[in-house]
């Protein structure tokens, strides 16, 4: 570790913090009747030293000049949360079973983002493991964790943590937190960690007390950014690329999601990111195991996913948005804030084709060109979806697409998601159409602040012209509005979706021409008129035609190039064991065919071979 408190055993730990401008730092040991120990300077501004008498458990924080007691920004434990002292961890003793475990290639995985404390009753590491097995019954195979990093209170998103090396006390703390990765791996799940260094949360962030880890040169929407190409850098760099290795290792954690690195500001020769990319890729190489990093960011930007040999930053995917925008925008209609720049079925052809839909093109959102291509990148670096908690729980109500669209519509996003040839995400209880509204939610205790949050909500929404007033993110029942149903997962049309999602989940699996997220062999094209796509997917001698009927009312397939052969329906939406109105379209489909598909449906044929 290059910083924090290193547990060696037999009642020992090294102590190491970076603080540069301080004239003495100590040790405050708070388990010891707030016995001192002190600390050595190098020429770097880092203290450090090796002390005695200091178990496990023990409890600390390091004295700045004699005067100032601050938790360690390393901190691996807040037990008694943010103001609270930090806590040693041996990370050495924790018994995992998963030295055999290998991990998901980035081309096979698929993604369920969940929210730790909404996503059980209990909202701990402990609850979510009784729920893997059905997960995995659901086709699932890499659990994606929002933060889980200290933030203050019991109720936030993650995305305010102020400890980037301490897991959340409320959710199980770093036991927890070992124990629910060690139990996916047994049963056959990767783990994503969502982690964030474009900003720190404001209540409890005292980097400020140690050292300039923070920068007036930039400003994030969400407050100070971090020092990543100012004077004294290299440290601010350096504790930042030691907290992903440290999720890595001491954590066995698969992947991380990067969030919003759009706000991560380094006008450097070598950006931050790539910095990042090369040391995980070193950790990787080191360990004989892979882990990958995967991005947010609104810049579309392909320079974040090109390899570094040819001038990327060597990140191994992103989060594609133009896919979800494009399609949310057909499926719901929305055309206010940024959805203005999306709306057509040419545009979800452009997404399937070509990854970015503004590849510096002119947004009338922006009011300018955005963009670069990314029409040189493998489907297995995008990450698409119809829901996530930023594109739910963004909204005014916090709806989810369950509570937006009909029932046929559920199906349509389903199926444009997972017969993507990309990596897809579904957002907890988007399997069985949860209907439950994802809200943002803090649990401040500054009244000043927890005042600026509902007004900083209110000014968000101003562009997309929602109307409501918005749910009190301070208020406990926002919070728990926002639990999922579990109970609806065996219930009606709640069970059918869910039996949907898995069955185009074993599709994906089981056709090798869908299995692969590759667009070599793919041909999209949009209909404009009859809000139609028709997508051809082609694997050495598979071929699979996917229907898309975007469309309120049925549309003809006459004008539509039906690809010369025999085709087989192999899936259709409208079937009524998918409480359907009933299929439209004939179970074998040839050339020049003048049927119709209906509304808000899916078809998919697969091409009969003949001897």
């Amino acid at each position: 570790m290059n910083q924090g408190a290193l547990f060696l055993g037999k009642d020992r730990c090294r102590f190491r913090v970076w603080a540069p401008f301080r004239k003495k730092v100590e040790v405050k040991l708070e388990s010891r009747g707030g016995l001192l120990c002190p600390l050595d300077r190098d020429g770097d501004g880092f203290w450090s030293a090796t002390h005695q008498g200091v178990g496990a458990g023990s409890r600390y924080r390091y004295l700045l000049d004699g005067s100032v007691a601050r938790p360690d920004p390393a901190s691996a434990f807040q037990p008694l949360g943010v103001h609270g002292p930090s806590e040693v961890i041996d990370h050495g003793a924790f018994p995992w079973r998963d030295k055999n475990w290998r991990g998901i290639p980035l081309a096979e995985m698929i993604l369920y983002e969940l929210h730790v404390g909404t996503f059980t009753p209990e909202g701990t590491f402990a609850a979510v493991v009784p729920r893997l097995e059905a997960l995995r019954g659901l086709g699932i195979n890499a659990l994606s964790l929002m933060p889980v990093a200290q933030f203050p209170g019991v109720r936030n998103w993650g995305y305010d943590g102020t400890y980037p090396y301490a897991v959340h006390n409320s959710y199980g703390g770093p036991e927890g937190l070992k124990t629910l990765v060690d139990a996916c791996h047994a049963c056959g799940l990767a783990v994503v960690l969502d982690v964030v260094y474009n900003h720190l949360g404001p209540e409890g962030n005292y980097l400020a007390d140690y050292g300039p880890y923070f920068t007036d040169r930039y400003r994030t929407p969400w407050g100070d950014a971090l020092n990543f190409d100012g004077p004294y850098s290299d440290p601010v760099r350096a504790f930042f690329i030691g907290n992903a290795i440290h999720w890595l290792a001491d954590y066995h954690v698969d992947a991380l999601r990067l969030d919003a690195v759009h706000a991560i500001y380094d006008t450097g020769a070598k950006h931050f990111l790539e910095e990042l990319a090369a040391g995980v890729a070193a950790f990787s190489a080191e360990e004989g195991r892979r882990r990958l990093l995967i991005a947010e960011s609104d810049l579309n930007d392909v320079r974040l996913i090109r390899p570094r040999n040819l001038g990327g930053y060597g990140l191994d995917a992103q989060w594609h948005d133009d896919f979800h925008h494009s399609l949310h925008t057909l499926l719901t209609g929305e055309r206010s804030g940024y959805y203005a720049d999306f709306g057509s079925t040419a545009q979800l052809a452009k997404a399937w084709d070509e990854g970015f839909v503004y590849d510096w093109a002119f947004s009338a959102y922006r009011n300018r060109h955005h963009g670069s291509s990314s029409r040189d990148r493998p489907g297995h670096q995008f990450v698409v979806f119809a829901q996530n908690h930023d594109q739910v729980g963004n909204r005014r109500g916090g709806e989810r697409l369950a509570g937006l669209v009909s029932f046929e519509a559920l199906k349509m996003a389903a199926a444009a998601v997972i017969l993507s040839p990309f990596v897809p995400l579904l957002f907890m209880g988007e399997e069985y159409g949860e209907e439950a509204p994802f809200h943002y939610f803090v649990d401040h205790s500054d009244p000043a602040l927890i005042e600026a949050v509902r007004q900083g909500r209110r000014k968000e929404f101003g562009a997309f012209r929602w109307g409501a007033e918005i749910p009190d993110p301070q208020n406990p029942s926002t919070f728990a509005q926002s639990r999922l149903q579990w109970n609806k997962r065996d219930r009606e049309k709640h069970k059918i979706l869910l039996d949907y999602h898995v069955f185009l989940l074993r599709l994906r699996k089981n056709l090798a021409v869908l299995g692969e997220p590759v667009r070599d062999h793919l041909e999209v094209t949009g209909h404009e008129d009859q809000k139609l796509l028709i997508v051809q997917r082609t694997r050495k001698e598979e071929r699979v035609l996917i229907l898309l009927n975007f469309n309120s009312t049925s549309s003809s397939l006459r004008g539509v190039k039906i690809p010369d052969g025999c085709w087989c329906k192999v899936a259709d939406s409208s079937e009524r064991r998918w409480l359907g109105p009933g299929s439209s379209l004939p179970d074998r489909l040839a050339a020049g065919s003048s049927a119709h598909i209906g509304r808000l449906s899916m078809v998919l044929y697969r091409r009969e071979f003949r001897v």
